[in-house]
Formats: structure tokens, sequence, C-alpha cells
């Protein structure tokens, strides 16, 4: 059986593949929203705050999706022998993949991902950051086109479904778990 890497491998792995500061807040920030959800739903802590902090990790070096992100990242895992529903996950988060999303950590990890930044760019346009945060101001933000232009709205709600979650409590949900690692995200 393989085991997960240890959390200070992974954030080696992940800060020397990443100088991005904003790319390496966004993984810390999809690590805590996995680890609440994990803790929450009884699954694998580590395993999916894991795969949370490390799937994004090849974007920097390698961000055509034709080529590069995420197949670099699932390669160097496969390679450590990272357990396969890691692998897996990461693959399932990029739509241009093809891969179907099955598990709950698979699921989840699509709900967290682009959520989270867009929360965090909530947060970074507010005084308070992401203290009193709320769901009805990030719906707000939600229908101004222009901000935050390329995540697409439909999708943030159409994962949450398939998590069988409404909205709004899974947005005040994600909110907490960044909230609660507001100082290491810089959104304190």
């Amino acid at each position: 059986m393989t085991q997960p890497l240890s959390r200070d491998e992974a954030w080696a792995l992940l800060t020397e593949w990443v100088q991005a500061a904003p790319l390496r807040r966004h993984c810390l920030a999809v690590e805590a929203a996995m680890r609440v959800y994990a803790r929450r739903d009884g699954a694998d802590v580590e395993l999916w705050g894991l795969t949370g902090l490390l799937h994004d990790a090849d974007y920097e070096r390698f961000p055509d999706p034709a080529t590069g992100h995420p197949r670099m990242i699932m390669a160097e895992l496969e390679r450590r022998g990272a357990p396969p529903e890691m692998i897996r996950a990461i693959a399932s988060h990029a739509d241009y993949l093809g891969v179907s999303r099955d598990s709950p950590l698979e699921r989840t990890l699509h709900a967290v991902d682009e959520l989270s930044g867009f929360l965090i760019a909530c947060a970074m346009v507010r005084p308070e950051h992401i203290h009193g945060l709320s769901a009805k101001s990030v719906r707000k933000k939600m229908k101004q086109p222009s901000f935050a232009a390329a995540v697409d709205r439909e999708e943030l709600q159409s994962a949450a479904a398939a998590l069988g979650s409404d909205f709004d409590e899974h947005v005040e949900f994600v909110i907490a778990a960044l909230e609660a690692e507001a100082e290491a995200l810089g959104i304190d």
C-alpha cells in the first residue's frame, strides 16, 4: 500500500516547483479547504490536504494544458509512490483531461479549487480581508463580470451541487477554512 508524502516533503516539492507567491497561496488555500472537508467527512485528512497542496504544483513550470499541467506533477507523484487516489484526483481537477470525478476526494478538490481562488480575490479587495466575508457578498462579486473574470461562475455552483451542498453553505464552509489560516494566506 502506498503512503502519501509527508507534509514537509510535499511543501519542499511545492516550493521547489512554485516560486510565485500567489500560486503558493492558492495551493495553501486549497489545502486548508480540503483538510476541513476531510475532517467533516471522516476522510483521510493528510491525503486530502496534500492533494490540495500539490494539485497545481506544476502549473508555473508547465502551464500548457496540451502537454504540461497537471501531467508533470502527476508523473512526479507517481515516481515518489504517492497514492493512486491522489494522482487521479489531481487529474480529475483538469477538465481537459476528461477524467471523471467519481470519489468524494475528486469532487471536493474540484469544488474548492476555483472557489478558493475566488474567495482570496474577494478578501484582497476588502479592508477587513477574509474577516466578515459572507456568501451574500461573494454572490455580489459573482455578479460583477469584470471581477476575477477568469472564474466560471456556473462552474462554482455546479461543483458545489456535485458535492451535494447548498452553494451558500459551501461558500461559508470554505470561507471558515480560509479564515482559520488567514495569517498564513496573507488575508488576515
